[in-house]
């Protein structure tokens, strides 16, 4: 990973002193001019900024205000309280990441940033969206995947709101959920994060893994498990050597190809689709569907990735954010539309809804090959991201030096899901819907508002926090919704499994 300099032109950080201190850390001794991004000169390796008694008087806030602000604005932007104790220094950035080889900045790019939530987001969750949603019928299934949206995206702005701010409290980049949870909850929500973490995460590199062996041994006609070592070898290995920029660039390729194929797909469908069907709703089964669409937009597992690659920008953080989800969003409806407007007639099998995506493959031989290859897109582009994630993390639990070998969190990521995906799928399916249900929710639905609420309101150590603009507004009231929202779904459908075993 790019080391990490501060700089004092990152975010908007109300700060005393002594957090001006800890952003310019005594590992990174080279503070940057917030004036004008150059680097300022070294200071003696004898003094630590930590230090108690800096070697020189730190200046008024209204200096170092005026410092920051553009000429226009010092005179407008700056007035005189009662208390100037604490002021506020206009940032873009928390810290600068540079590569190790070159010393050079690497700015992470936004619209790399975007296609990573993105390709992380549409995965295989969005084939099991039909299947899951076509009692209830489109409009309502519609309205149900507007509404997770924002649910999801809520959470995901909280997490990087814990995470930033966890960046700051501690002095370094690359802050992993364990690190956030440790800060924030205590030992038993590290508990909890590790084991939902790691139980999601394995889960579904393991669905990929074995859907995308399938469709690659259909094409090839090389056997299971030749599928399924090619695929993570390649996606794994171009996340362990590539570079940001060139993971990025990946990411946007495969992004590209979902969006064509996916354009293709609709051709070829919408022939057959029957536009009065689109206005079915039953909200009555629409509760059965939630965990499904939530599991669909799950993407949180790389938000702090996201937020060290971006370093620390806010704006861009939030902007990538909200994109990156948008388009997942506007692919699932029109998706369900066209895969709901074109299967009229529900098949039971023991028990058990028919796959509406089966039954469209047999209604055109184009249709078939085309599904099979927006599959393939969409489930490499969640790979890399989960793939990127679950190597950070374990990392981060393994307290793994920055500048030390990532070959055993990269070979803990991929090795598993290769030899569990060659297992009896049936078996394996049955905990992934219970990860799916149970875990996100817990995981990316209770955990983030409950980590926020003791980042924002707890009184532990109030002279060391440093509060940054929050990134969910509504307070308590927000953070209430949003962890009871998830409370609610868990255990309804624990009442719903016990109620009918």
């Amino acid at each position: 990973m790019a080391a990490a300099f501060y700089s004092s032109c990152c975010v908007v950080i109300p700060c005393s002193w002594s957090s001006r201190r800890l952003l310019h850390s005594s590992a990174h001794p080279f503070p940057l001019n917030c004036r004008n991004g150059k680097r300022g000169t070294r200071r003696s390796k004898s003094k630590s900024h930590f230090s108690n008694t800096p070697r020189t008087p730190p200046p008024s806030p209204r200096k170092l205000l005026t410092k920051c602000l553009p000429q226009s604005q010092k005179q407008s932007q700056f007035q005189p309280s009662e208390s100037e104790t604490e002021t506020e220094f206009e940032f873009e950035r928390l810290f600068s990441n540079l590569n190790q080889a070159t010393l050079k900045r690497e700015a992470g790019s936004l619209p790399s940033a975007i296609f990573l939530v993105a390709g992380t987001t549409i995965g295989a969750g969005i084939l099991a969206i039909p299947a899951v949603t076509q009692e209830s019928g489109f409009l309502a299934s519609a309205i149900t995947c507007v509404l997770c949206w924002i649910y999801m995206v809520v959470t995901g702005l909280l997490i990087a709101e814990v995470n930033i701010n966890t960046m700051c409290q501690l002095g370094s980049g690359g802050v992993s959920l364990v690190s956030m949870a440790m800060r924030t909850v205590g030992s038993v929500g590290v508990q909890i994060v590790c084991w939902s973490y790691i139980f999601i995460h394995y889960a579904l590199l393991v669905a990929y893994v074995a859907r995308s062996s399938e469709i690659m041994t259909n094409f090839l006609g090389i056997p299971l498990w030749e599928s399924a070592t090619i695929f993570s070898l390649l996606l794994g290995g171009i996340c362990y050597f590539g570079s940001q920029r060139f993971v990025g660039a990946v990411n946007g390729v495969l992004v590209f190809g979902i969006i064509i194929s996916f354009a293709a797909l609709v051709a070829v469908a919408s022939g057959y689709l029957q536009w009065d069907v689109l206005l079915k709703a039953n909200f009555q089964a629409v509760p059965m569907s939630i965990p499904i669409i939530v599991l669909s937009f799950v993407y949180q597992n790389v938000v702090p990735v996201l937020c060290t690659n971006l370093e620390g920008d806010l704006s861009k953080v939030r902007t990538a954010i909200v994109l990156g989800t948008s388009i997942p969003l506007v692919l699932f409806l029109v998706w369900n539309a066209v895969i709901l407007g074109t299967i009229t007639t529900v098949e039971m099998s023991s028990d058990k809804i028919m796959d509406p995506l089966q039954q469209l493959r047999s209604t055109n031989e184009v249709v078939g090959p085309i599904v099979e290859v927006f599959s393939l897109f969409a489930i490499a582009t969640s790979y890399i991201g989960f793939v990127l994630g679950l190597s950070d993390f374990l990392s981060d639990l393994l307290k793994l030096p920055a500048g030390q070998s990532r070959s055993l969190p990269y070979a803990m990521t991929l090795v598993p899901p290769i030899v569990l995906s060659l297992l009896d799928p049936e078996i394996f399916f049955k905990a992934l819907d219970f990860a799916g249900t149970y875990g996100v929710l817990v995981l990316f639905g209770i955990l983030p508002p409950a980590m926020s609420w003791s980042d924002r309101y707890s009184s532990s150590s109030p002279a060391m926090k440093l509060p940054l603009p929050q990134l969910v507004p509504g307070g308590r009231l927000t953070l209430s919704l949003v962890a009871g929202g998830a409370a609610y779904v868990i255990f309804s459908e624990l009442l719903e499994k016990l109620g009918h075993p």
